[in-house]
């Protein structure tokens, strides 16, 4: 679930409570995961921007992509592609979980049903294809949600992604200096690593925290 082609070779659903998680996070994170496949590429592009940012702020300088000033209007889309996915998730989650249908189309009951319920938000929201198979998405309210999902977390970050770089475009080239921030070293992976976490993971815990966390807790307590 780490590249966006839908691809699985065991059945998710039969995963213990974490392993079920991971499946989870790595889709939820965007799909970022070695430096993207598929949809992930303009994800993990908008964390860098964002990374390059929050650089720049720290050392008071204007921050720097690929010779081009990041300024207020690459800022927002950034933001904005990498929302989008956590956004459609948990609206899309949120809003199944409580409408009374949707109980009989999970497999299983308490936690895990919910994140049966979870996972097939994220790998609509991820474009991933991918199922906890014991869910039952064929109802008109799942279809129309999953179906709403797919589409605003896939064509909100491509537009966005087409905005920063027609910005990015028509600028100057800015010389490299003896301040500019390294894209290529070990310290700025960090930072990406690091804000790729706080924004994506820390998104999704909450939810998480419903789902496989509980299921895991419960099972050993």
């Amino acid at each position: 679930t780490a590249a966006s082609n839908g691809s699985v070779n065991s059945m998710h659903d039969s995963y213990t409570p974490l392993a079920g998680m991971v499946t989870m996070l790595l889709m939820q994170l965007g799909e970022v995961i070695f430096g993207g496949v598929g949809c992930g590429l303009y994800g993990m592009l908008a964390f860098a921007i964002l990374a390059v940012f929050i650089a720049g702020l720290m050392v008071g300088r204007t921050p720097e992509f690929l010779g081009k000033k990041i300024e207020p209007y690459e800022m927002k889309w950034s933001v904005l592609v990498c929302l989008a996915t956590p956004i459609a998730i948990l609206v899309g989650s949120g809003l199944a979980a409580v409408v009374p249908s949707v109980m009989d189309s999970l497999h299983n009951g308490g936690a895990h049903g919910f994140s049966e319920m979870l996972y097939a938000y994220s790998s609509c929201g991820g474009n991933n294809g991918s199922a906890f198979a014991g869910f039952n998405a064929n109802t008109v309210f799942l279809n129309v949600s999953l179906g709403l999902v797919m589409l605003f977390a896939r064509f909100l970050p491509i537009i966005g992604t087409l905005a920063i770089a027609g910005s990015l475009a028509g600028k100057k080239k800015i010389a490299t200096t003896a301040g500019t921030l390294s894209t290529t070293n070990g310290m700025f992976v960090f930072l990406l690593i690091v804000v790729v976490l706080l924004i994506g993971a820390l998104s999704f815990f909450p939810a998480l925290a419903l789902g496989p966390l509980a299921e895991f807790f419960g099972s050993i307590a």
